[in-house]
């Protein structure tokens, strides 16, 4: 299978460092497609794809614990259904925008309006625009891939940091139907109809098979689910970009210069990376380079990649989440209120 590089980009001005990054970028990925070449389709696609049919395999077990009226297996039925649902929309939805779910290009567009538009209740296509053409395209170019739209000024650190992720349940589906107006009436409906299926399933099924009697107790409960790894999802997205290098669109740095300095890797940690998956947390870096690989592949060429990138000087960024959360505790109003510094990479553009 092939590598597949990032979203073309705007030619950068030529500079001295531009061969060598250009042909250090080739002899990495000629390392990473050997990896690849060698390993089996469960490695590329199918542990991926086993741990999302276990998610939704595990949907009945939490539904059937909500109707118990023991506190403790209620709060089971919970955390199954909750860690069910961002593995789901977090993991799902970003392998399927990346088509690193299936080789097949029909089975990749299903598997995009399932798991963004039915499962997360976002829009497909701006989904795929904001985060493959734009973010990963232009990753910490300010003003285009500068994780910009996860900034909000107006609050302070601690309202940020602590109550701020448990608007995402209902800001998701509320920035889905604004953004419709960027897209075609008949794709618009068909994102209505599928965003609605989603949420009127899960209520339907709190209903009838977790028992509820009254449709504030199920919309509560919707709530419950689908805050349960809020903030540590808010969290993961402005620590592995945002205080790190931000370049300018005249003078942005070569791909393999771009994604060695404004991404970061955070530590292993199993929760996360069975729901959110190890090319959004412990994989960060090679996912950049790489995103087209799974979230398995990411994490079997991690090795490669990190010791080429230390073998050529090159920075590989790394940190616990503790500690990032400790930062941008510290310096929130650098990194989210105050606009980012441009670094300057003289020889490096």
């Amino acid at each position: 299978e092939p590598v597949e590089p990032a979203e073309p980009m705007e030619p950068a001005e030529p500079a001295r460092g531009a061969p060598r990054a250009e042909a250090l970028l080739r002899e990495l990925e000629a390392l990473v497609r050997d990896v690849v070449s060698a390993s089996s389709w469960w490695e590329r696609h199918g542990v991926d794809c086993a741990i999302l049919a276990l998610s939704l395999l595990a949907l009945p077990a939490g539904f059937l614990c909500l109707r118990s009226e023991n506190v403790l297996v209620f709060a089971t039925g919970i955390t199954i259904l909750g860690v069910c649902h961002y593995t789901l929309t977090v993991k799902g939805s970003h392998l399927a925008t990346h088509g690193a779910l299936t080789e097949s290009k029909r089975w990749s567009k299903i598997w995009l309006l399932f798991f963004v538009e039915v499962c997360t209740a976002f829009t497909a296509e701006c989904a795929k625009h904001g985060h493959v053409k734009m973010h990963h395209g232009y990753t910490n170019v300010v003003g285009l891939g500068d994780s910009s739209t996860w900034r909000l000024p107006c609050l302070n650190r601690y309202i940020y940091m602590f109550l701020a992720p448990l608007l995402l349940p209902i800001m998701t589906p509320l920035v889905a139907v604004e953004r419709l107006r960027q897209v075609e009436l008949r794709t618009a409906l068909r994102t209505l109809g599928l965003i609605s299926l989603g949420l009127y399933s899960h209520y339907w099924l709190l209903l009838n098979v977790s028992g509820f009697k009254s449709p504030s107790s199920a919309l509560v409960c919707m709530f419950l689910i689908r805050s349960l790894l809020a903030h540590p999802y808010l969290h993961v997205n402005i620590f592995q970009h945002i205080g790190l290098p931000m370049f300018s669109r005249d003078h942005k740095p070569r791909r393999i210069h771009m994604m060695s300095l404004g991404v970061l890797n955070l530590a292993r940690l199993p929760l996360l990376d069975w729901a959110f998956g190890h090319s959004i947390v412990s994989c960060h870096v090679e996912h950049h380079l790489f995103p087209g690989l799974s979230d398995n592949m990411c994490l079997k060429v991690k090795p490669v990649v990190s010791q080429f990138l230390h073998e050529k000087q090159l920075p590989y960024n790394e940190d616990t989440y503790l500690a990032r959360f400790r930062l941008f505790l510290h310096r929130y109003e650098e990194f989210m209120v105050q606009a980012p510094p441009i670094t300057e990479l003289v020889g490096l553009q």
